[in-house]
């Protein structure tokens, strides 16, 4: 489960409407120290798994213009956040978004 997927179960079954006044950490710290974090940042993998969608999108409908514009769209939205976590330390300073290799990030 993504942090955000934590929060929303917490709030929703448990009541817990901030896990930080609650525990005093946020979630992602919480999963940081048990080891547990993600390898890649949460909004950095929902741009990649939408790109993944929409390229197998194009593989079935090719002649989708609208779709080809909004997968550049998609993508160069991805390279600008992988500069910024590659900047902030968040990413290997060798992470490189490739999208033949973009289905494999994203299971």
């Amino acid at each position: 489960m993504t942090p955000s997927q934590i929060g929303v179960a917490l709030r929703d079954s448990h009541g817990i409407a901030q896990v930080k006044s609650v525990t005093g950490s946020k979630i992602l710290r919480i999963l940081k120290s048990q080891g547990v974090n993600p390898a890649v940042p949460e909004d950095l993998y929902c741009l990649i798994k939408k790109a993944v969608s929409v390229r197998k999108h194009l593989e079935r409908n090719r002649k989708d213009r609208d779709a080809k514009f909004r997968l550049i769209l998609i993508e160069s939205r991805v390279h600008r956040l992988g500069r910024y976590y590659k900047k902030a330390g968040k990413l290997p300073p060798n992470w490189k978004y490739e999208s033949a290799t973009a289905s494999a990030i994203v299971q």
